[in-house]
């Protein structure tokens, strides 16, 4: 199959936007949100006419509080406005400023995020994200180790790592152009999105790695190594159209929350849909060309 007689021009493709997403990452940093940084939260509810968005971010600009202030829908006529911790007298000041506008609304909540509560949530994160690794590794050592050669059965698991750590690389990168261009930030809807996207990477990739193994049950032990290209070139054949076909739908999906949602979810979607292209590339073009390129690097010891 073309996937796999030209499988270096892929992990070119592959190299150069995991290095432009780490290039992202460590000069532009990732801008993350008061769920990791601490802040404030203040949520507000409008009784008739909403204020417009603009309009209330305009009002709380002109406060001059040295703060930089995150408006996001809610509902049809609400708002949640977030910002660098505030006083009891800067709330004030806040919950005034709106009142002066003209419009009657009500508070819902206010909440204050500490320093401490965001760096246990990073932790959480990292270890969400470890467990979900070292589970797939163990998950998928014992499920090929009936076809352990010619590529032993950790190299799929070295392989399936090496993937999602390349699924996720590129949507982090992705957000790390958008908070330095944009001021897009990071919050744990975000985080949330990665550990759908690692699911989905996985589920990928463990199709085409399971029709691998189906296919070499068929083939004598003694010449598996010497057709092993050619079965998975044949395993390619038949699992690409139901990978491109499940991600296009998905990916229909997600625009239409992306162009019509609110705010809320405007990002999350985008973090998925560039998880899930990458995720799909990976588990076609990545993932199943790197076992042959393992098992000609056998052949050569």
């Amino acid at each position: 199959m073309f996937v796999i007689n030209y499988r270096k021009i892929f992990y070119t493709i592959s190299i150069l936007l995991i290095g432009f997403s780490v290039f992202a990452i460590s000069f532009w940093g990732i801008n993350f949100g008061i769920d990791f940084t601490g802040g404030s939260i203040l949520e507000i509810r409008f009784q008739d006419e909403k204020l417009q968005k603009n309009d209330l971010l305009n009002t709380l600009n002109g406060l001059d509080l040295q703060r930089e202030f995150s408006v996001r829908e809610t509902g049809d006529s609400g708002y949640i406005i977030r910002a660098k911790e505030l006083s009891d007298e800067q709330k004030s000041l806040v919950i005034n400023a709106i009142s002066e506008t003209g419009k009657s609304f009500e508070e819902v909540r206010f909440n204050n995020v500490g320093p401490t509560l965001g760096k246990e949530l990073q932790n959480r994160a990292l270890l969400a994200m470890f467990l979900v690794i070292l589970a797939i590794v163990i998950f998928i050592a014992i499920a090929f180790s009936q076809v352990s050669k010619p590529v032993s059965s950790w190299k799929y698991g070295i392989v399936a790592v090496i993937t999602f750590i390349h699924d996720v690389i590129i949507p982090i990168g992705l957000f790390a152009i958008l908070g330095r261009f944009y001021g897009v930030e990071v919050d744990t809807l975000f985080v949330i999105a990665i550990l759908v996207v690692l699911g989905y990477s996985i589920n990928d990739t463990i199709i085409v790695f399971d029709r691998i193994r189906e296919n070499l049950k068929e083939i004598p032990e003694k010449i598996r190594k010497e057709k092993f290209s050619e079965v998975v070139g044949k395993s390619l054949s038949q699992t690409i159209s139901r990978s491109i076909n499940t991600s296009l739908t998905t990916l229909v999906t997600l625009l239409a929350l992306f162009l019509v949602g609110g705010d809320a979810t405007k990002w999350f979607s985008l973090a998925l849909m560039s998880g899930i292209l990458a995720g799909t590339y990976s588990s076609i073009f990545f993932a199943a060309p790197m076992l042959v390129t393992f098992n000609k690097l056998d052949k050569q010891n």
